[in-house]
């Protein structure tokens, strides 16, 4: 009975030592007519990478590809076994980053800064309209390459040059980080 009670009281002393995430306010306004809640934010967990330092990011996203490669595509999917776009852009993020982004595409598309096709760095999320009222996510890594799920071959690497993306581009978004 004393070792649950140590255990216990050691869990409750450690969970009340944890640190709490440093969160970054989404500046930008929800689109019209969207539910998007303005008080969305994104939350820079304690072990968030510099996004500044596009070798240290490129790195880290390419060690997420080397492990997630070829894995299927599944709307809603959040694991090895299936992933969508968003969730693989969220579980990316979250895993090797260390930034907590809003869970779906569209609310994805809302968070950081507008950025300009011509001026994509590694880690920017470039967004695709893909049919009517679909969006697709992916993460740009360098020379027009980003990647993605897609639905039909899994988490993959893509060229921005390639004629259906060229052609479906929609937007970029920066995630900064602010302390």
């Amino acid at each position: 009975m004393r070792l649950v009670s140590g255990v216990t009281l050691l869990c409750m002393l450690l969970a009340g030592c944890a640190s709490r995430p440093v969160v970054v306010e989404d500046r930008n306004e929800p689109e019209p007519g969207s539910h998007a809640d303005p008080e969305q934010t994104v939350s820079m967990e304690d072990y968030s990478v510099d996004m500044a330092n596009p070798g240290m990011v490129h790195a880290l996203l390419s060690a997420q590809l080397q492990e997630w490669e070829g894995t299927p595509y599944r709307l809603g999917g959040m694991s090895r076994k299936g992933v969508d776009c968003s969730g693989f852009v969220f579980l990316t993020f979250h895993d090797r980053l260390g930034v907590r982004l809003p869970r779906t595409t569209d609310q994805q598309a809302r968070v950081g800064e507008k950025v300009a096709k011509d001026q994509l760095q590694t880690g920017d999320l470039v967004f695709f309209r893909t049919g009517r009222g679909v969006r697709h996510v992916g993460i740009y890594m360098n020379h027009g390459r980003f990647m993605h799920a897609s639905t039909s071959r899994g988490v993959m690497v893509s060229s921005l040059d390639n004629v259906y993306w060229r052609s479906h581009y929609w937007t970029a978004r920066r995630i900064e980080t602010r302390f």
